[in-house]
């Protein structure tokens, strides 16, 4: 079943996602070459429940931490770790917050120290799919227009879209009906009305689209073991302009030396 949010729910929405817009921000501060992905998480638990909310992952489905990190070709759920990153790696990190009984989403990947052209292109045409994925979430169209959006454009680029796993809707429950997958054909698929909230996330491969399962049953990395970027945003459908209710803008306040630039082709 799907659940439409009334205007104060996505509200009340909108507030978990500033504070996980700051919680991710605070752990983007730390992202850099010999940090362990394991404090990471720790600087994500802590600033969280200063906020007295709720790290929505920890727990889930038996998922034990704060975080899903996922560095180069894990390409998503990986557990944090005593890694240590290196330069040359990026590292997707990927969080949830419960705050006054609504969950928020997002994700975001990052670049360590000095990462080649062809990576960093990835992540740059990676981010922009997501936000044209996120321009289709309105009312009277179609899941499908959303994963069409973000297929046609990644596959302009010889990169692949991952099958298995797929967007979701988020409220009460950290993951609702429906599933939003990052392909599709347009005009195809459940009809977005007013209301619904979405966790609209791209998840694109440089090399091919296959992923296989780590023996922890829940790291995924691809099945060739070249590098996978993941963005992510909570988004609200409107009958006019989509309402993006996670934030990048903490994030790239403290990263405005090596963030991301979205490419314009």
């Amino acid at each position: 079943m799907i659940y439409l949010k009334t205007d104060q729910e996505i509200e009340l929405i909108k507030v978990s996602a500033q504070v996980l817009g700051k919680a991710h921000a605070e752990v983007a501060k730390w992202v850099k070459p010999g940090i362990t992905t394991r404090q990471l998480n720790r600087v994500a638990e802590e600033y969280i429940g200063d906020f007295h909310g709720i790290p929505s992952f920890k727990g889930f489905n038996g998922f034990p931490a704060a975080l899903c990190i996922s560095v180069n070709e894990v390409v998503v759920h990986g557990f944090p770790s005593g890694y240590e990153l290196r330069s040359g790696d990026i590292i997707s990190i990927d969080c949830g917050v419960k705050l006054n009984g609504f969950h928020s989403d997002s994700a975001y990947t990052y670049p360590v120290g000095e990462v080649s052209q062809e990576v960093l292109a990835l992540l740059e045409r990676t981010k922009k799919s997501l936000y044209l994925g996120i321009e289709k979430a309105r009312d009277g169209m179609r899941i499908g227009d959303i994963g069409y959006a973000i297929q046609n454009y990644v596959e302009k680029y010889n990169y692949t879209v991952v099958r298995e796993l797929v967007g979701h809707g988020v409220g009460k429950s950290l993951h609702e009906s429906p599933e939003v997958p990052n392909y599709g054909k347009r005009g195809k698929g459940i009809k977005l009305k007013d209301g619904m909230v979405l966790a609209i996330e791209p998840m694109i491969n440089l090399g091919k689209k296959s992923v296989v399962q780590e023996k922890d049953g829940w790291t995924i990395r691809t099945s060739d073991r070249k590098p996978s970027a993941h963005f992510e945003h909570t988004v609200a459908v409107r009958k006019g302009q989509p309402e993006i209710l996670t934030t990048f803008e903490y994030i790239e306040a403290v990263t405005a030396d090596t963030s991301l630039m979205v490419v314009a082709s």
